[in-house]
C-alpha cells in the first residue's frame, strides 16, 4: 500500500512539473536608455538566456512552454530591439530577440502581484547609459560659469511601463495621469523666465527609482518633484497630499551612502566622498541631507498652499514617508499625491483637461512662491527683488493682481487663497509669472 502511495505521488509530482506553461502575452517598453520585454506567464518557468554576436541577438529558451498569442513587435524607434521571433522544439519554446546593436541583456522572473501574474523580464541596455547633457565646469569659460543661470526643476511622472501604479474605478491608470500632469507642468515652468524644467519620464516606460534621481542629478537639478495620484481601499477618501522624506528614511539612506562612498561618483554639496575618511564623509552627508530635508519641507509647504486653492487637501500639513524616490541627499525632493484616483469623483476630475490645468497651475504657483524667496546663488531669479505685498486699506485682490501684471488665479494659488477675501496687514507673495 505504501509503495502504491509513493508511485501515485511520484506520478502526480511529475505531471505537475511537466505541465505546459502558457506565454499569454509579450509586452515591450522602449525607453530612451533601455528596452524592457515582459512575458506574461501562466506559472513559474525554467529558462536559459544565451547572447550571440554576428548578428547581435539574444535567445531565450523556456522549458515546457508554448506561445498563446502572436508575438508583439517593437516600434521602429526602439533603440535596441529590431524584432522578435519564436520557434518550438518539442515541448520547449524559443524566443529570439534580434538586436540592432550590442546590448547588455539581463533576465529575471517576477512573482504575481495585484496587477499581474508570473512574469519573465528581459532588459536590454548598454554601457553608454551614462550619457548626460551636463557640461564639465572645466570646459566652461569664466563668463559662462559666472553668468546667471536658470533654476532647474526635475519633474518626475510616477510609475510607467509595466508598472501602472494605482487604477481608478473606471480603469484610469495612475501612470497615464502622472505623465499628463508632468508634461503640462513642465510646459508651464518653461514659460517662466529664469526657470527650466526637466522631464524624467517622457513616455510610457518604467524608470528605476534610483535612475530617476540620477537623471535629475545629471541635469544639476535644484529640486525634484515626483507626481502621483494616490489610492486607498475606501473609495470615499479624497484630497491632495505632499510628502517629503521621513527622518527614519533619511537615516537609513545616510548609512547606505556612507557604506558605498568608495564607489560614489556623485557629488555631495560639490564634494566627492570617495577620498574622505568615514567621519568626514558622514559629517558632509549629514550637513547636505539636513539642508536638503529643510528645503524639501519648505517647498512642500508652498506646494500644499497652492493646491489648497484648487480643492480639498487630504492633510493640511506636509507628510513624511520613506519613499525611495525622495532619498537623494543633495537635491531637495517632494512627492505630490494630486488626488485619490480610487475616488470616483476625483478620478473623473483627474481625467478632465480643465482640472489638469488647474492642478498644474497650482503646483507652479507653489514652486514660484518657494524660489521667489529661496533662489539658488547665481540664478536669474536671485537677481529679482523678492516681491511681497502688504495689504492696505482699500486694496482688493483684483487690483493688486492688475497692478503687478499677474492673473488673479495665479495670485490666489501663490498664496493658497480659496477666495478673494483679504485683510489689512496681510502679506501676499507676488508670483514670478503672470499666467
Amino acid at each position: 500500500m505504501r509503495l502504491l502511495f509513493y508511485i501515485i505521488l511520484t506520478f502526480f509530482t511529475w505531471t505537475v512539473s511537466a505541465a505546459t506553461i502558457d506565454v499569454e502575452n509579450i509586452r515591450i517598453w522602449a525607453a530612451p536608455e533601455n528596452t524592457r520585454i515582459v512575458l506574461d506567464l501562466s506559472g513559474p518557468i525554467d529558462h536559459e538566456l544565451t547572447k550571440l554576436n554576428d548578428p547581435f541577438r539574444a535567445v531565450v529558451d523556456i522549458s515546457n512552454a508554448r506561445l498563446k498569442n502572436d508575438l508583439s513587435q517593437p516600434v521602429d524607434a526602439d533603440r535596441y530591439l529590431r524584432r522578435l521571433r519564436s520557434a518550438n522544439h518539442e515541448d520547449d519554446l524559443r524566443v529570439v530577440l534580434d538586436l540592432k546593436k550590442f546590448a547588455i541583456v539581463k533576465s529575471f522572473q517576477l512573482e504575481p502581484n495585484k496587477t499581474y501574474g508570473y512574469r519573465l523580464v528581459i532588459d536590454l541596455s548598454s554601457d553608454d547609459n551614462q550619457e548626460t547633457d551636463v557640461i564639465d565646469e572645466n570646459t566652461k569659460s569664466i563668463d559662462e560659469i559666472l553668468a546667471p543661470r536658470d533654476v532647474v526643476i526635475a519633474i518626475d511622472a510616477g510609475h510607467g511601463g509595466e508598472d501602472p501604479g494605482s487604477i481608478g474605478p473606471s480603469g484610469t491608470y495612475e501612470k497615464d495621469i502622472a505623465l499628463i500632469l508632468a508634461k503640462k507642468l513642465v510646459a508651464k515652468i518653461n514659460q517662466v523666465h529664469g526657470m527650466k524644467a526637466v522631464l524624467i519620464r517622457e513616455g510610457d516606460y518604467y524608470v528605476r527609482l534610483r535612475d530617476r534621481i540620477d537623471k535629475a542629478r545629471k541635469h544639476n537639478a535644484d529640486l525634484f518633484v515626483s507626481v502621483h495620484a494616490d489610492a486607498f481601499t475606501d473609495p470615499r477618501v479624497s484630497g491632495s497630499s505632499v510628502y517629503v522624506l521621513s527622518q527614519k528614511g533619511a537615516s537609513s539612506e545616510h548609512a547606505k551612502w556612507l557604506a558605498a562612498k568608495e564607489n560614489a561618483s556623485d557629488l555631495i554639496g560639490g564634494v566627492k566622498l570617495e577620498d574622505k575618511d568615514d567621519v568626514l564623509a558622514s559629517v558632509l552627508l549629514d550637513l547636505s541631507q539636513t539642508a536638503s530635508l529643510e528645503a524639501s519641507i519648505d517647498v512642500a509647504d508652498k506646494i500644499l498652499a497652492g493646491l489648497k486653492s484648487v480643492g480639498k487637501l487630504h492633510k493640511r500639513r506636509v507628510e513624511s514617508a520613506a519613499f525611495a524616490v525622495l532619498k537623494s541627499p543633495d537635491i531637495p525632493s517632494v512627492l505630490v499625491e494630486t488626488a485619490y484616483i480610487s475616488n470616483p469623483g476625483e478620478e473623473k476630475k483627474l481625467r478632465s483637461p480643465s482640472h489638469q490645468e488647474a492642478l498644474t497651475s497650482a503646483l507652479l504657483a507653489g514652486l514660484e512662491a518657494y524660489f521667489r524667496f529661496n533662489p539658488p546663488d547665481n540664478s536669474i531669479i536671485s537677481q529679482y527683488r523678492s516681491l511681497e505685498y502688504v495689504i492696505s486699506r482699500g486694496d482688493t485682490l483684483s487690483d493688486i493682481a492688475s497692478r503687478h501684471r499677474v492673473s488673479l488665479s495665479s495670485l490666489r494659488q501663490a498664496n493658497g487663497l480659496a477666495s478673494d477675501k483679504i485683510r489689512i496687514g496681510q502679506k501676499l507673495i507676488i508670483p514670478l509669472s503672470g499666467s
